[in-house]
């Protein structure tokens, strides 16, 4: 009886490679998406002229009053966010419907973010003239730039576990930050009123 040497290797088939990441454009093009979100805000911010106002809303007794309000609201859904986010990833108990609850808190945390951004580059600039405003304008800048890349990301297939929760950190400490220097600072400051 011969034994073909061939015969145990016919019956499976050969190893596939390990699957691999999305490459350098993969992180490329959020990345540079994310610096020109940054620097052309904070560019049109500086170049600007201040308009010293841009919206307000009946009831409110001053725009900034409106935009701690409103940056008010966008935390209170990024903290919602944050929670979620660890339901999803298994760090906290939670509901089957905890994915749903992460996508639609981000999204209401975003739209509520952005009429705040439009007062704040439309009526007051980019501003540096204390250290305060100056982390304020540089965090606001970066926030949006690091919100686009995160959404970018959202799309690109095999990407490490670790990418979206650091760069989703990176957004909810820079709204924190912002939320610090702005709205805090004007309740502190002025009182909590409308």
């Amino acid at each position: 009886m011969t034994v073909d040497p061939n015969a145990a290797t016919q019956n499976f088939p050969p190893p596939r490679p390990a699957p691999r990441g999305p490459g350098a454009a993969g992180y490329l093009v959020p990345a540079l998406v994310a610096s020109a979100v940054a620097v052309i805000l904070g560019v049109y911010g500086n170049l600007h002229d201040p308009a010293g106002t841009a919206f307000n809303l009946a009831g409110f007794s001053s725009t900034s009053a409106v935009k701690s309000w409103l940056a008010t609201v966008a935390i209170a859904f990024a903290l919602l966010q944050l929670v979620s986010a660890l339901m999803v990833y298994g760090r906290l108990p939670g509901p089957s419907w905890s994915g749903v609850l992460h996508r639609w808190s981000g999204r209401v945390a975003f739209l509520v973010a952005v009429p705040v951004a439009v007062h704040c580059l439309y009526a007051l600039g980019y501003q540096t003239y204390e250290p305060r405003v100056l982390w304020h304008s540089l965090l606001g800048c970066f926030f949006f730039g690091a919100f686009s890349a995160k959404m970018l990301l959202l799309r690109t297939e095999r990407l490490p576990g670790w990418v979206l929760p650091v760069v989703g950190g990176l957004v909810f400490s820079a709204l924190t930050v912002i939320w610090l220097t702005s709205a805090l600072w004007f309740f502190r400051t002025f009182g909590v009123t409308t």
